[in-house]
């Protein structure tokens, strides 16, 4: 099979390709490098089945050739992380709606199966825990930037659907919740990756906000796993699935635990989300998937812990830190035993 991934050079589209290519499939890479980098891709970029192409989706021409060559589209380029969709929020906007609209009318030409990748913020500020994909949607005000993404994300779940009941164009859309592992940036907000790196060089911990709005966190083999089942089952087209952890941890514990696992020194440090972000930041107290659908549907259940999960994570930083050449062996981050060295340059 040949899989087309839009945003394939970013954290969780690395770690994707990284698994098809270790069953054997061919994989193409669609990706800008706006948040991805070449370096999750760079151990791959031997393998004989990977193909990448750095440019847009905005490119109609190159992602009609593209979709033309492959069978189905994993669809994850977007915007990611609060301080980006904060600062930037007509690029988040653009290219979340326009890029789905163009990935889906090229595939819709061609027939072509098109995965499409959500997220958790769609449920807004919605307050009936766990959430379920059959939930109402509770956006926030149109004058908070904040809530431009999930609103965008949203309507790029709404024009799929479109796309599946009018037009018989297959989709599958997945709403991912707060996936973590190694290759993932803080740059642009995540919490766990800037809470690893902080422990590690005896910097502040900097908890935003009170610390006590709660997150559950699910490592990227465990969501790569869950994607692989959707795209190989024919009866989840045209239908949504949460894909996440029920193990719920509030962001203050999450610091005092990344601390004290990595016997850090670290102190522990708060910042109000005015200052972390924009005045009159909103953000959602909790965020709790419902995961009985996925299990019901392709039997996927997540299976890593918190607690390694950040093992993996602090591992993947002190890789980074030392002066190693790029054939430095090191045992594989992830769960695809094909591929060898698949983080020690990552």
């Amino acid at each position: 099979m040949r899989v087309l991934i839009t945003g394939g050079a970013g954290f969780i589209g690395s770690h994707l390709a990284e698994a098809l290519l270790s069953r054997g499939d061919e994989v193409l890479i669609l990706d800008d490098l706006s948040t991805g980098s070449l370096e999750n891709i760079r151990h791959l970029k031997n393998v004989p089945k990977l193909n990448y192409w750095i440019d847009s989706v905005m490119n109609k021409s190159l992602l009609a050739e593209l979709v033309d060559e492959c069978d189905l589209v994993v669809h994850l380029a977007a915007a990611v992380g609060v301080r980006l969709i904060v600062e930037s929020p007509v690029r988040t906007i653009e290219t979340n709606i326009k890029g789905t609209e163009l990935v889906l009318e090229a595939a819709r030409k061609k027939k072509k199966m098109v995965f499409i990748a959500s997220t958790s913020e769609v449920y807004g500020k919605s307050t009936h825990f766990p959430f379920r994909e059959e939930d109402d949607l509770v956006l926030g005000s149109t004058d908070k930037g904040r809530w431009s993404y999930a609103a965008s994300k949203a309507l790029d779940e709404f024009l799929a659907l479109a796309y599946w009941k009018e037009r018989q164009l297959p989709v599958v859309i997945a709403r991912f919740f707060n996936t973590i592992g190694p290759r993932q940036t803080g740059q642009y907000g995540m919490v766990v990756p800037n809470f690893v790196r902080q422990a590690l060089e005896g910097k502040p911990i900097t908890v935003f906000g009170t610390g006590k709005q709660s997150r559950c966190f699910c490592y990227v083999g465990d969501t790569v796993a869950g994607v692989l089942k959707l795209l190989d089952a024919p009866e989840s087209i045209g239908q949504v699935f949460n894909i996440g952890s029920s193990e719920e941890i509030s962001i203050e514990d999450l610091a005092m635990l990344i601390k004290t696992k990595l016997n850090s020194d670290s102190p522990i440090t708060y910042v109000p989300y005015d200052q972390a972000y924009e005045a009159g930041f909103e953000d959602m107290p909790r965020r709790v998937p419902s995961t009985a659908k996925i299990e019901r549907h392709i039997g996927w259940y997540r299976s890593t812990s918190l607690d390694t999960t950040i093992d993996l994570i602090a591992e993947y930083f002190k890789q980074r830190q030392k002066p190693l050449p790029y054939s430095f062996t090191a045992k594989p981050q992830t769960s695809y035993p094909q591929l060898e060295n698949t983080d020690a340059v990552a």
